[in-house]
């Protein structure tokens, strides 16, 4: 049977609509209602012995992101003398560790039934909030308000998403949980960190990387990096709360929109990967465990033989700089000696 969508549009604060469209993870713990909000249409479940897998699809795609994640990590360790080397690949450890807890709350093997659920969901949260903020700061790294790789850039991009963390993730606990002012029937903050806040970093980030290779840059190929990912950010976002009640219902429930927008966040991660890549260069002179470039002086037959004479020659010199002027030494002969 065709499912069909509810009559409630996009209101600001408000999760009703957004969980009618898309399964969140932070969908069962909010809504008007006070008891959670099912989207229209989701992707079918499979039975695993005696576990009912939700998102299976996606819950793979998610394996896939990892395996390319640490292939991108590695990748980026052996650039050791790249710029801002140390910093990047804080942004995709954190985005690894995102998708690892998002297989167990996108699966269900967390069940959201379960009283560990909002915490699991409000680290997760915490850790996608967190994760964007990395991503923000990374891109003041290439104009060198404190120089890459130093204590002051390092634990100043730590410090600062470990708070953005934190206040997110008590933002959101307390919304679950319906602490003090917070409510899970009116998630406004929660709403705010969640979209505007998310929004702002990376549309800060791109018109930062624009200047950063319009100004200080002589190729142009980069921009086409940043457009890419760009691109696939915003097709991942549209499809998701614009177009997966029409995909789930067009291939039966196999998949919906969230397997799709998984896949292009991938790919935009995939992306800052490769803009981060082609505007560093690597000086290979200084770089530690890479292969060193051996390089022989190829003397002349005659030099070599001068030079197996040892530092005194045949008759007490050591070497033409300390010759009498005037007074080069011979050539050698063919048999070593001297004319």
């Amino acid at each position: 049977m065709t499912s069909t969508a509810q009559g409630t549009s996009l209101s600001f604060g408000s999760y009703d609509w957004i969980c009618s469209q898309a399964a969140l993870v932070v969908c069962p713990l909010v809504g008007s209602s006070g008891y959670g909000i099912e989207p229209v249409c989701y992707a079918r479940n499979v039975e695993i012995g005696s576990t009912l897998i939700f998102q299976p699809a996606t819950s793979f795609l998610h394996i896939c992101a990892l395996l390319m994640v640490a292939v991108m990590i590695l990748h980026i360790r052996s650039k050791y003398t790249a710029v801002g080397r140390k910093e990047i690949v804080t942004f995709f450890y954190m985005y690894f560790v995102v998708e690892l807890l998002s297989i167990f709350l996108d699966s269900g093997i967390i069940p959201s039934s379960s009283d560990v659920y909002a915490w699991f969901a409000a680290v997760h949260l915490g850790l996608i909030c967190a994760t964007f903020w990395c991503l923000l700061v990374n891109g003041f790294v290439g104009f060198q308000f404190a120089e890459d790789g130093t204590p002051l850039s390092l634990w100043s991009l730590r410090l600062s998403s470990l708070a953005i963390f934190l206040l997110t993730g008590f933002i959101a606990i307390a919304t679950f949980k319906g602490i003090g002012a917070f409510s899970p029937e009116k998630p406004v903050a929660l709403w705010i960190v969640e979209f505007i806040f998310n929004a702002a970093c990376v549309i800060i980030y791109i018109v930062l990387q624009l200047i950063l290779v319009i100004r200080t840059l002589d190729d142009r190929w980069p921009i086409g990096d940043i457009i890419f990912g760009t691109a696939f950010f915003v097709i991942g976002q549209v499809i998701l709360y614009g177009f997966s009640v029409t995909i789930c219902d067009a291939v039966t429930h196999y998949i919906d929109g969230l397997f799709f927008a998984t896949l292009c966040i991938l790919f935009s991660v995939m992306m800052v990967y490769k803009y981060w890549d082609s505007i560093t260069k690597e000086d290979l002179e200084f770089s530690v465990g890479s292969k060193q470039a051996v390089w022989e002086v190829d003397y002349a037959p005659e030099q070599k033989l001068l030079m197996d004479d040892g530092p005194q020659g045949p008759h007490g010199g050591y070497g033409s700089q300390h010759q009498q002027p005037g007074y080069p030494p011979a050539p050698p002969n063919k048999w070593g000696g001297q004319y």
